[in-house]
């Protein structure tokens, strides 16, 4: 059987790496209010009407999914409904 030479990647020849990226250790800053669909978070908002606007528009859009706005100091969950239909 023939043998194989592995090339190791060497620690100084690296690119210069100024930006570190993204890790799951370093979470990104949060505003207080979190957007979740299907109890998974999709982003947060600093205000509440901001969040409660992008919750609609999702509920909007896709009427069967659960869509909250959780708020991190109080702690409270705030579902959304879909909006009624206006006859």
């Amino acid at each position: 059987m023939a043998t194989r030479q592995m090339k190791m990647p060497v620690k100084g020849d690296s690119k210069d790496q100024t930006e570190e990226a993204p890790s799951q250790r370093k979470q990104p800053e949060r505003g207080r209010f979190l957007l979740q669909v299907d109890r998974q978070t999709k982003g947060s908002y600093a205000t509440a009407e901001a969040a409660q606007a992008a919750a609609r528009a999702i509920k909007k859009n896709y009427p069967v999914v659960q869509v909250s706005v959780y708020d991190s100091i109080d702690n409270t969950n705030t579902l959304v409904e879909a909006q009624a239909a206006s006859s």
